[in-house]
């Protein structure tokens, strides 16, 4: 029987299915799937090593600082930065060296963009960046093409740095591919003029951008447009457009974060005569005498954090203080010079003294809360305290709407001021910041026309808005007969606002950033108000021609200096500055071969004819095109960054594999000090379930972890995913999984 059944079987026809065939066919199968499966761990390996860069708070060690992400849960770990501040003060000039140092401290490869303050009149002229050993020195281009140059390196995987402006004392450093655990060193060079009014000279060097309240948030339109309903004073406002993109970052609340982003600052001090008083505003500092005209000051305790503006002053030995400067510095083939005036501000018998018409407005938006809107009301209180019976006056006030107090200016009787002084003091902070319907409101003029009154309007705010070209539009077209003045008030104002606004309005800038400052310089400004010192000011050279500027030289108002800088033929001859005072002509002669050597004259007369470019258009002088053509070309020739040029390095050699994912990181800014978080982001205190959404220190199994809730102040970019190329790798496991389980089945059947 067995002889029978062997007989069959070696005289049966092998079926392909069957037996050995079999056989080897799962064998085949299995060896298939088993690069199938060693393929998926594969790449899943590498989306896992290079995969987007969001991580949990279970993810990442103590200290770390995260930026809380659209996914709930989820974070991507912050860049770290830290600043160094050089300042050589020579004479009338400031030459800056900021470095400043990025951390990526984070397990993926970022692109660190930061947000960050210069003075609104810097020349910014030099970027570099260090990459290892490596110094590479940034060329100016237009800026639509260095970012196109940066785009491409970082897409490449090169080391990138862009530096670009987008408010005259606002800017964007960009710096592509910066490794896990690497540090990005960037250094960027400006100059500046040093500042003088009322017999001190001084500097300031911004440390934090303010947030900014954007029109665009609330509603559109054209521009902001007012509507009354009677004559009560209170009125509607519709909102304008933002007129251009401010950046947005993430900014710390106080109370629940440290500060970060650390600043050391470092001066040396040549002011050219014997110095007197030198002293810090708002920090202490360290003073080291190098003699008779110089200092070497620092911050006395080491790092500071960046929230708050940094202020230095200097005053001459009494009866020492200069009244005239004049410096002169030669580029290739052109000669500049700049040159300082304070006249004579002796009050005399034929002072006008005219009584004031005088509008005060007032603001009590959110950014004003904590002790700004304090410094604002003491302010304006000082200023009531000082008219006299026979001035007009009126108050204003506004956020994202305005109340006219009395409707129109009022006789300055005991009882007006009363009735003034006690609504200010009830004046609280809270709501956005709508500028354009208040300064309308302001200049509007029921007495046109008139000679017996000096008409004045004292505009008191931060500045917290991002549409100050649609203010400084609404002061050129309207202003009459008025004069603008503004005062700063806080920790970090916008003193580019302030400023253009002042000068467009023919007034002047006070600055205030404590409630100590009130007095001394409400009482500056006061003095202001009661009297300009020199009028119709003129320039002339008699050594041939020159370009000069400002194009439009300003009245000057007690303890004013006129700055002015010049591109002149021929170093021979004087600069006359003639004007008058009282009513009567007086004039100075400053012979050019007097003027002493001086450094980056050059930069500060380009930096000062952009901005006659930019005012000239504000003025409708000239059109847009034409203000660009101007702009550009001072830009180029003078390597300087402004709204249409940008500074950009390129490192050659690639560093971030090929492949590897690239995240933006965005560094936080602190909030300025003595600011209210809750105000400036309109948390009211009955939004506590969103406060515990966005608590910014976690208790983990003991560790400390500081996250970031980014989305009241920006809104992160939503970066290529690894999502569709996971769900691939995910169904080719499920398959060989289901593949696995079958053939094993198979296999224990042929067994």
């Amino acid at each position: 029987m067995n002889q029978a059944v062997a007989g069959r079987q070696t005289g049966r026809r092998r079926h392909p299915h069957s037996g050995i065939g079999r056989r080897a066919m799962v064998a085949l199968a299995e060896r298939f799937l088993m690069v199938v499966l060693i393929l998926a761990t594969f790449l899943l390996f590498v989306v896992g090593a290079y995969a987007s860069p969001r991580v949990t708070v279970d993810d990442v060690k103590a200290g770390s600082l995260l930026l809380r992400t659209e996914d709930p849960g989820s974070y991507v770990e912050a860049v770290r930065t830290a600043t160094d501040v050089q300042l050589g003060v020579s004479g009338p000039t400031i030459r800056a060296t900021v470095t400043q140092m990025f951390h990526n401290p984070g397990k993926s490869w970022v692109e660190g963009i930061y947000v960050f303050p210069l003075p609104d009149g810097a020349a910014v002229d030099t970027m570099k960046m260090v990459v290892g050993q490596r110094v590479v020195v940034a060329d100016i281009k237009e800026k639509q093409q260095a970012k196109l140059v940066y785009e491409r390196a970082k897409a490449e995987g090169k080391k990138a740095a862009l530096v670009e402006q987008q408010r005259p004392n606002m800017f964007m450093n960009s710096i592509a591919n910066i490794g896990p655990g690497d540090t990005v060193v960037i250094q960027i060079e400006y100059q500046e003029p040093v500042r003088q009014a009322d017999n001190t000279f001084s500097l300031r060097v911004p440390l934090v951008v303010a947030p900014r309240f954007s029109p665009s948030t609330v509603g559109a339109g054209s521009a902001e447009t007012v509507t009354f309903q009677d004559k009560s004073g209170w009125g509607a406002v519709t909102p304008a457009p933002a007129s251009g993109q401010v950046p947005r970052a993430p900014v710390l609340d106080p109370r629940e974060n440290a500060p970060v982003n650390p600043v050391q600052i470092r001066i040396d001090l040549d002011a050219g005569f014997v110095l007197g008083e030198v002293k810090s505003t708002f920090h202490p500092i360290k003073i080291t005498d190098k003699g008779p005209r110089a200092r070497h000051i620092e911050l006395a305790s080491g790092p500071v954090p960046s929230d708050r503006d940094f202020e230095l002053t200097w005053q001459a030995q009494p009866s020492q203080t200069p009244s005239v400067g004049l410096f002169r510095e030669k580029v290739g083939s052109d000669d500049y010079l700049i040159a300082y005036v304070t006249p004579p501000t002796a009050r005399s018998a034929q002072a006008d003294q005219r009584p004031r018409d005088v509008t005060f407005v007032i603001d009590n938006s959110g950014s004003m809360g904590g002790t700004s809107i304090e410094q604002a009301r003491a302010s304006l209180a000082y200023a009531l305290g000082r008219l006299t019976p026979s001035d007009r006056f009126n108050v204003i006030r506004f956020d994202d709407t305005f109340t006219n107090l009395f409707g129109g200016t009022l006789p300055a009787t005991s009882e007006n001021i009363a009735r003034a002084q006690d609504y200010v003091s009830r004046l609280q902070a809270d709501g956005g910041t709508m500028m354009v319907a208040p300064m309308l409101e302001a200049l509007k003029d029921s007495h046109e026309g008139e000679k017996g009154f000096l008409r004045q309007v004292v505009f008191i705010t931060d500045g917290g808005i991002d549409n100050e070209q649609d203010l400084f539009d609404t002061i050129a077209s309207h202003r009459g007969r008025s004069r603008v003045f503004t005062v700063g008030i806080g920790s970090a104002p916008n003193s580019y606002l302030m400023t253009r606004a002042a000068e467009l309005g023919g007034g002047a800038f006070m600055q205030i950033g404590s409630v100590d400052q009130v007095q001394e310089r409400m009482k500056q400004l006061v003095d202001k108000l009661e009297s300009p010192a020199m009028t119709n000011i003129d320039i002339a050279f008699s050594g041939g021609a020159a370009d000069v500027t400002p194009r439009i030289l300003p009245d000057l108002y007690h303890g004013e200096t006129l700055v002015l800088a010049a591109k002149v033929k021929h170093l021979t001859g004087s600069v006359e500055v003639r004007g008058l005072i009282d009513g009567k002509g007086w004039s100075i002669a400053l012979p050019v071969a007097g003027a002493a050597e001086g450094a980056g004259i050059s930069k500060l007369w380009a930096r000062r004819k952009i901005d006659d470019a930019e005012v000239a258009q504000t003025l409708r002088q000239i059109d847009r095109e034409e203000a660009d053509k101007r702009i550009l070309a001072l830009a180029l020739d003078h390597h300087l960054v402004t709204r249409l040029t940008s500074l950009v390095a390129v490192d050659k050699t690639p560093i971030r594999p090929r492949g590897v994912h690239l995240s933006r990181s965005d560094v936080p800014l602190n909030l300025p000090a003595g600011w209210d978080f809750d105000k400036v982001f309109g948390i009211k205190g009955e939004a506590a379930a969103d406060r515990e959404q966005r608590q910014a220190l976690l208790d983990l199994d003991g560790r400390k972890v500081q996250t970031i809730d980014a989305s009241r102040a920006i809104s992160l970019p939503q970066t290529a995913t690894d999502a569709e190329l996971r769900l691939i790798i995910g169904g080719l496991l499920l398959a060989g999984g289901l593949a696995f389980g079958f053939l094993t089945r198979r296999r224990r059947a042929l067994a």
